[in-house]
């Protein structure tokens, strides 16, 4: 069973936040604006995702493509 994925993007930039939010951004693996990860979806995540929800935007991750 595949585990449930969510995709976050970095949409406002880290100049001016506090120490804290950029240490969540940080930790989820945003460095710069536009970058976008594919993180599990654990309550750990979603935690850091709720402390910086005015900074990124969350999105199921987009299905492969099929061969066919």
């Amino acid at each position: 069973m595949a585990k449930k994925k969510l995709k976050v993007t970095l949409v406002k930039s880290l100049i001016g936040r506090l120490p804290r939010q950029r240490e969540c951004l940080r930790g989820l693996g945003l460095k710069r604006i536009n970058a976008e990860r594919e993180l599990p979806d654990t309550p750990e995540v979603r935690g850091m995702i709720f402390k910086v929800q005015h900074l990124v935007t969350v999105d199921p991750p987009t299905p492969p493509k099929s061969k066919g």
